[in-house]
């Protein structure tokens, strides 16, 4: 089993691949002064965007395997473990990693907004692949990084750091907004397949059983992580990926109302509410009306 390396601090990172630390929170490290070894299983503490260029063997979140390749960005998030499954090979690290500490953004805009870059949660098959110009710009940031760590601390280097770090993050955005355009083998037919994920679960017994479908177990369905699928799902609909699922549940409901062999309470059951009442609310909400007055007016439409 692999021995588990943990990083709590940056000058312990820094230190484990040859590094000078100029800074407690925030390093751009180059990993080509690293010294040859087996791709190890890290847990980080801090923030980490990696910029390797040279194929290592799978990098693996858990189970769940990076679409990784030479020249790719991935972005890890405090707490999360990595792996590399190279076999055993040694190879010699090359490429850069960005990495910073939390207690670096804490009270900035960046900090306040973190949330936002929802890509340190993606899972699976997820790397950025990047351009030679988005390569180019991405190196640009690190190097505008690393000129404010060489140079003297004063009262603007935080403010200069956080911002560099906060621009590259957006690019980052970008870059990914790109990537789900591009990659059309990988994201062809994954609202379709949504759809039809949707349709087989409120057709079988599911929804008894498991109750409504979350996000997380569509994602999972589809492959994805729950945050990169949510992502995509907004960029092609405009709506997310909550309120895709709340439409279909809303579009089963209208059906089943109209038989009036069952009960409002038999049919809240049968589409995964818990407790009837919870359904009558969610009906009323995104109709404007409950399930009976839906049900007994002639003059609503079906």
């Amino acid at each position: 089993m692999d021995t588990l390396r943990r990083f709590e601090t940056i000058s312990e990172y820094n230190a484990f691949n040859n590094n000078e630390t100029l800074h407690p929170l925030v390093s751009v490290v180059d990993l080509s002064k690293a010294s040859p070894r087996q791709a190890p299983t890290i847990y980080f503490g801090f923030y980490t965007i990696f910029l390797k260029e040279v194929k290592c063997g799978d990098l693996r979140y858990g189970k769940n395997t990076y679409d990784y390749q030479e020249g790719t960005l991935v972005f890890i998030a405090p707490g999360q473990v990595v792996s590399g499954d190279s076999s055993g090979a040694i190879y010699q690290p090359k490429g850069y990693a960005l990495i910073f500490h939390p207690d670096l953004i804490n009270g900035t805009p960046l900090g306040r907004h973190m949330q936002d870059y929802t890509f340190f949660g993606y899972q699976s098959n997820e790397a950025l692949h990047l351009s030679e110009r988005e390569k180019n710009l991405v190196l640009d940031c690190f190097s505008k990084i690393g000129h404010e760590l060489e140079h003297a601390i004063d009262k603007h280097s935080k403010r200069l750091i956080v911002s560099n770090i906060e621009l590259l993050l957006n690019y980052c955005i970008r870059f990914y907004d790109r990537q789900f355009i591009t990659r059309d083998v990988v994201h062809k037919g994954i609202l379709e397949r949504f759809e039809q994920l949707m349709n087989e679960y409120f057709l079988s017994d599911k929804p008894q059983i498991v109750g409504l479908p979350s996000v997380a177990y569509c994602a999972n369905e589809l492959n994805l992580s729950a945050n990169y699928f949510g992502d995509l799902v907004k960029k092609e609909t405009g709506k997310t990926a909550q309120e895709f699922i709340q439409r279909k549940v809303i579009d089963v409901a209208k059906v089943k109302i109209f038989d009036r062999d069952k009960s409002v309470s038999e049919i809240a059951y049968d589409l995964g509410f818990k407790y009837p009442q919870h359904f009558t609310r969610f009906f009323k909400q995104h109709v404007g009306y409950t399930p009976n007055e839906y049900r007994n007016s002639s003059n609503l439409q079906v």
